[in-house]
């Protein structure tokens, strides 16, 4: 059991990591959450050139046939640079998704122009009530001879508004839940930016009367939650590979700063108090990093990993929280001021919580993976 990385997995991580520091400083990911778009899609361009966005998939669908580690390792460098981006929800959410249930022209389609950087998709899951179950999917698709037909409301879809192609999860009548590959242009479709925390890309999608060829249906009718069921174990893992990356920064960020902060004659680094939840901020970070490495090692090995999936990304849930949090106590109320490059991870961690499933759901997932 060897949980190092080669060398050239080095080299990812070092590319990645000199990338977003040149591309994206702080100042520009500051810009972008401004922005309409909420993205670069001159970035996004440069990401597809260094072979970013085809890693997962393999050469034949015109990727990269790249292993987890490496993606857990482009997104934790994400973390560290706060980077705004499609990233996850068109390659990890709906790559997979596509690669999971996808028919072999949807594959070589789809997934070609994910890789090249032409394609940028959103998953549109949840409803108003957020629930992370296949009872909250209340949106159904009418079939109406050779075509289903989408009315209604999608919350929460992360990019939707710089989406190309939505992939739809809801009924098919009384077959089930069905996941539909849906135009993002189609007229009938109305997409709007809500504002949240994280001041991303989070939307709102009303469906009237949009039109669906029978052919845009990902695997088979009436089977959609087994395929995002076989992908959420993957896509926890990556988003939690992001998270670590923010914990990490929050504590660089906090340790220099109690350093050069001076109150009552010397740094605060020098006080007990400070001291301690520098210490418990560490420990907290080396044990969700350690471990996400061991789950995403199980990935690569092709064990099964539902329940340290759910483990990971609940412990990060907390674990990024508590270490942002740390980080704005140490800096003071000016920590989540648009100065500081604190708050940019406060943020995130809240938003991140509910991202691919929150604490109370993955502690079910855990319950039921011990048969409790």
């Amino acid at each position: 059991m060897d949980f190092g990385f080669t060398e050239e997995q080095e080299m990812l991580r070092n590319m990645a990591a000199k990338f977003f520091e040149k591309e994206c400083p702080y100042d520009k990911v500051r810009e972008l959450e401004e922005s309409d778009l909420g993205y670069s899609p001159e970035m996004w361009a440069k990401m597809a050139e260094l072979g970013w966005l085809g890693v997962l998939f393999p050469e034949e669908y015109g990727g990269y046939g790249g292993q987890f580690t490496d993606i857990a390792l482009i997104m934790e460098e994400m973390g560290k640079a706060a980077f705004p981006s499609p990233f996850f929800s068109t390659v990890i959410q709906c790559g997979l998704t596509i690669l999971e249930g996808g028919s072999e022209e949807q594959k070589n389609d789809l997934l070609g122009r994910i890789a090249e950087g032409s394609l940028i998709m959103a998953l549109a899951q949840f409803e108003e009530e957020g629930s992370y179950l296949p009872a909250g999917i209340r949106l159904n698709a009418g079939l109406h001879g050779d075509h289903y037909v989408l009315n209604g409301t999608k919350m929460f879809v992360m990019d939707a508004n710089v989406a190309d192609k939505l992939i739809v999860v809801a009924g098919a009548g009384d077959a089930g839940i069905t996941l539909f590959l849906v135009d993002a242009k189609d007229p009938g479709i109305t997409i709007t930016k809500m504002p949240t925390i994280a001041m991303d890309n989070n939307c709102e999608v009303i469906f009237k009367e949009v039109k669906i060829p029978k052919d845009n249906i990902l695997w088979e009718v009436g089977k959609g939650w087994e395929i995002l069921e076989r992908i959420a174990p993957k896509a926890a893992v990556a988003k939690s590979a992001e998270m670590v990356g923010g914990c990490r920064i929050c504590i660089d960020k906090s340790n220099a700063y109690a350093k050069e902060r001076v109150q009552y004659g010397k740094p605060i680094g020098g006080y007990q108090i400070i001291q301690h939840y520098m210490a418990n901020m560490l420990l907290a970070y080396d044990t969700t990093y350690n471990y996400l490495y061991k789950v995403v090692w199980m990935i690569d090995q092709g064990m099964e990993v539902g329940l340290e999936a759910s483990a990971v990304k609940a412990a990060l849930n907390e674990q990024y929280k508590f270490i942002s949090e740390r980080a704005i106590q140490i800096h003071g109320a000016i920590g989540t001021s648009r100065e500081y490059d604190t708050g940019l991870f406060y943020r995130r961690a809240k938003a991140s919580e509910y991202i691919v499933g929150d604490s109370s759901y993955h502690y079910e997932k855990i319950a039921q993976g011990l048969n409790l």
